[in-house]
């Protein structure tokens, strides 16, 4: 018997109060041990089609499964053991430690109501080695830089040990070293059984780093499979509406270079 993908969407749809169709009829599948990476413009129905895996959307209707159980009819608690999410921004901290904050991820997992087992504590020091914050561990998480701040954070979720983490624009506000940092992380904690789903808006970075690509416009898929293949001039285009030169470099690594809007300018 074939065992069925870590994530499958089928017909997936989601609708607001305001009757915006947000995500249209979305179907694809994610196997385990990939690092997949969700491409396309703001507004394209990234974070909420993200959202509505860990059910913190609604779904309107289709499904999502996650090895191949229903997240419908599942608990947050449930959900959280086998998907971790980390979000875009980070809204509010409250005043919390780096460890404070890490240990957060063991929740779903505490077999104890009021305190952390020495297990738990164990597996948020080790992670807090891992990912080079043990030295902040007593350090409030918004007084972190930006690049601090990302792998507490993606530590946080490493150690709800997830099947399936989503990673909802890790980069952003990072510079060049970060950036490369933050995805050779992600790269390193993908394994035979966990996937990572990463939306970003750095198609280079995407292109070396993941070996799937899902690219999505205005709530629909537009393409996918591996970003050296699909990702071209005419596919930028065709998605941003940007003209824009893509080619390869010495070393085999693609790239992409915006050259121009090509679409209507409303002044």
């Amino acid at each position: 018997m074939v065992d069925p993908p870590l994530l499958e969407l089928k017909n997936l749809n989601k609708y607001y109060e305001d009757g915006f169709h947000a995500v249209k009829d979305v179907s694809f599948s994610v196997g385990s041990g990939r690092l997949v990476g969700l491409i396309g413009p703001n507004g394209c129905g990234k974070t909420t089609m993200m959202r509505c895996i860990n059910k913190l959307h609604s779904i309107t209707s289709g499904d999502v499964l996650i090895d191949g159980e229903s997240v419908k009819d599942r608990t947050p608690n449930e959900i959280a053991k086998k998907v971790s999410n980390v979000p875009a921004e980070l809204r509010g901290s409250f005043g919390l430690t780096v460890y404070e904050t890490v240990m957060l991820g063991r929740y779903p997992h505490l077999q104890n109501l009021w305190w952390e087992a020495e297990t738990d504590e164990q597996t948020v020091s080790d992670a807090l080695n891992k990912f080079g914050v043990s030295h902040l561990q007593n350090k409030p998480l918004n007084m972190l830089s930006s690049g601090e701040r990302q792998r507490a954070l993606i530590a946080k979720a490493y150690v709800q040990e997830p099947r399936l983490m989503l990673i909802d624009e890790p980069t952003s506000h990072l510079d060049m070293r970060y950036k490369l940092e933050v995805m050779e992380y992600l790269r390193a904690m993908v394994r035979k059984d966990m996937s990572i789903l990463v939306a970003e808006h750095d198609i280079s970075l995407m292109a070396r780093y993941c070996e799937d690509c899902i690219i999505m416009k205005e709530g629909k898929i537009y393409a996918t499979g591996d970003p050296k293949k699909v990702i071209t001039e005419e596919l930028i285009q065709e998605v941003y509406e940007v003209s824009a030169s893509v080619g390869f470099d010495k070393d085999g690594e693609l790239f992409v270079l915006p050259k121009r809007y090509k679409g209507e300018y409303h002044l």
